[in-house]
């Protein structure tokens, strides 16, 4: 029986994770892609769900999040948003679709919202894509942040590696923060970057600031369900606790079945009819 003291009957809204922002209380945040996976985190009493392009990844096991497609992401959504009562669903815009013209994100983000009935968009990147995101907020649309490191931009990064250690890209860095904050972004996720630069713009903003390989010292934390789930084994940056091994308990099971179909054991006389 779990020990949480999550309040499960409260609906998670924007205006709900400043409240938990400004009485200390940490954000959780889990990816999830599906009906059925969506269904358990949000009753074990996540407050966030991301509906991330690391679908990308992780669903359809491309090796970056470019190739996926906003008819793509709106299946995810759609899947999770049947399951979710209580958690507040983020969907993530994917390459292509907001970048460079901010009718079409407005567009994307509205496709989104009433295809899918998800409740936030997020978007990569600061000052560059400032246009697209004052036109989706002019919509009504919530919008959640994303900085440091960008994996649609990894082309022109080049790497994976730790964003914001140099001091011009750390000022850029909280220079772009400020600004989604003031044009109106509910949060921001920081991702791959110093723990004591994160802590340093969690400070700063009123916004909550979501983690992920950013250190402790911000609002709430972010990871991909595959990871923490240890389904995904092939991944294992410092910043990933892996909370189970369920490719292992999956790889057990289904040889189990495998052996028990040989063997002729499955089924027996009261598996059947």
């Amino acid at each position: 029986m779990s020990t949480n003291t999550v309040d499960n009957t409260r609906k998670v809204t924007t205006r709900r994770l400043v409240e938990m922002k400004h009485r200390g209380d940490k954000i959780s945040m889990l990816t999830a892609y599906d009906y059925s996976s969506a269904k358990i985190i949000d009753e074990a009493g996540m407050d966030v769900i991301l509906v991330g392009d690391s679908a990308s990844n992780v669903m359809a096991g491309n090796i970056t999040t470019l190739p996926i497609t906003l008819d793509q992401m709106i299946y995810h959504a759609k899947s999770v948003m049947k399951a979710v009562k209580r958690a507040l669903v983020v969907v993530d815009l994917p390459f292509g679709s907001y970048q460079g013209n901010s009718k079409e994100a407005l567009a994307s983000a509205i496709r989104i919202m009433k295809e899918s009935h998800a409740e936030a968009v997020k978007l990569e990147g600061g000052a560059e894509i400032r246009e697209s995101v004052e036109r989706i907020l002019s919509a009504g649309i919530p919008v959640m942040g994303h900085l440091g490191l960008t994996p649609q931009s990894i082309n022109k990064f080049g790497t994976y590696n730790v964003r914001a250690k140099e001091k011009e890209e750390a000022d850029k860095l909280i220079s772009d923060a400020h600004l989604l904050e003031e044009i109106g972004c509910f949060a921001i996720v920081l991702e791959k970057i110093p723990a004591a630069l994160a802590t340093k713009v969690a400070k700063e903003l009123t916004i909550p600031i979501i983690g992920i390989g950013a250190g402790g010292g911000v609002d709430g934390q972010v990871l991909v369900m595959h990871d923490m789930l240890g389904i995904n084994k092939g991944f294992s940056p410092r910043f990933l606790r892996r909370y189970a091994d369920l490719a292992g308990i999956m790889t057990d099971a289904v040889q189990n079945y495998i052996a028990d179909v040989k063997k002729g054991d499955f089924p027996n006389a009261q598996e059947s009819y």
